[in-house]
């Protein structure tokens, strides 16, 4: 009946002292070390820690977002280690799955999460479809029109100006230029 410690910062340059502070006052004997973005799908240190844990075992951390990369992520986690018999506490959320209430409120975070989640992909389908109804379409706005593609496209051919120079000339950048120009270009 270990309680393991998951701390995680995204850069180098953040300081993990808060959280390791937060883990050994709340009694963690072991906690696992992170240096990167929750948006990995691989996270050693993580996976090092579920490895870790065994059965009655509880897996502290100080909020929810150190833990998933996303509301789905994080509820795979949880259930995971709910199978496993491992709980699950979020020291600034007052979360503690190893109770009945613990779990529950987990549960209806996380539901609330994932409907406010659909919501916001129904919202977008929905402006999407309004837009393409009024002729718009997605996507950038069009950079360099045709015309002015045969333009950049003489000044190259002429080889007097740098692909710098034309991007200039036309407000563009130069990866416009070169998508304009194609292949043959980047040699």
């Amino acid at each position: 009946m270990a309680a393991v410690g998951y701390a995680r910062v995204s850069t180098r340059e953040q300081n993990l002292d808060g959280q390791t502070d937060a883990l050994e006052a709340a009694g963690c004997e072991k906690v696992f070390i992170e240096h990167a973005s929750g948006v990995l799908a691989k996270r050693p240190a993580l996976e090092d820690a579920l490895e870790y844990l065994r059965s009655g075992d509880t897996l502290v951390v100080t909020k929810l977002d150190r833990l998933g990369r996303s509301v789905r992520n994080l509820k795979e986690v949880a259930d995971g280690l709910e199978r496993r018999g491992v709980g699950l506490k979020a020291l600034s959320q007052g979360i503690d799955t190893t109770t009945p209430g613990g779990r529950l409120f987990f549960h209806m975070l996380a539901a609330i999460a994932e409907f406010e989640h659909d919501l916001i992909v129904e919202r977008t389908k929905d402006g999407l479809a309004a837009a393409r109804a009024r002729g718009r379409t997605g996507g950038g706005r069009i950079k360099m029109s045709p015309t002015k593609a045969r333009q950049a496209r003489a000044m190259y051919d002429q080889k007097t100006y740098t692909v710098q120079q034309i991007a200039e000339t036309f407000g563009v950048s130069r990866g416009t230029i070169y998508r304009h120009l194609g292949d043959d270009a980047r040699a």
